[in-house]
């Protein structure tokens, strides 16, 4: 490390130098320098969503443009979530009291027989980065699991992962269950994980396939966004 490197004082920068700085932060995963970024942020009077939106969810859009990009990789996206996570610690209850703008309720959970769940961080991560409500149910969830939550928690979104090519059919299993209880429509269902792509999201009647937690974020603004002029325009 040259000293030059050395000398970054966060404090020193302009506020535009300083969000740059703290993307490269995220990027590299430095969770305490983040922590700093935020504080200095809100002492410079910018609100909790304008630190959150600028500062962290830009950063780690970048990061997962460039996980999809196969230029960074699982460890290094973990890291850079972990130290989004110590922002957003930050942040939570400042948001919470200001009323940051609400996205939308999400329930979040891998499939039954998966037990794999970096993606489903990643995405629960990001969307509420984003400004979205997240109830993650973890792994290996049974079809009951989902059913019971989205009903309890009255959620917007379903969001459903699984990396293994036998545990993708199981979403099917959830989609038609909703469909039996005749609530299918009351849900927006986003499907994701590596093995999947657009003509299995298509076939088991998912809304929408995400091919990353970017495309998560951006697909359920999309969704929420026309479901709240849907209801304005029946109104």
């Amino acid at each position: 490390m040259s000293d030059e490197e050395e000398d970054i004082i966060l404090s020193e920068l302009s506020d535009e130098e300083l969000v740059q700085q703290m993307h490269d932060d995220l990027y590299d995963g430095l969770k305490d320098e983040i922590l700093e970024g935020v504080n200095i942020l809100l002492e410079r009077e910018w609100t909790p969503y304008k630190v959150l939106t600028e500062a962290l969810v830009e950063g780690m859009r970048i990061v997962g443009i460039d996980f999809r990009d196969g230029i960074l990789f699982v460890p290094e996206v973990l890291l850079a979530a972990n130290a989004m996570k110590a922002g957003m610690g930050i942040l939570k209850p400042l948001l919470a009291e200001t009323g940051a703008p609400k996205q939308g309720k999400m329930v979040i959970g891998t499939v039954k027989g998966d037990i794999h769940d970096i993606g489903k961080n990643l995405v629960s991560m990001m969307m509420e980065g984003a400004g979205f409500e997240v109830v993650d149910l973890g792994i290996n969830n049974p079809v009951e699991n989902y059913i019971e939550a989205i009903e309890k928690e009255d959620a917007d979104i379903l969001g459903m992962s699984a990396l293994l090519t036998t545990t993708m059919p199981y979403m099917k299993v959830v989609i038609d269950e909703m469909k039996a209880k005749g609530i299918r429509e009351n849900y927006v269902v986003l499907v994701g994980g590596a093995p999947l792509n657009e003509e299995f999201g298509k076939a088991i009647g998912a809304d929408a396939y995400c091919r990353d937690a970017a495309v998560a974020v951006e697909t359920a603004k999309e969704y929420m966004a026309q479901r709240t002029h849907n209801q304005s325009a029946s109104s």
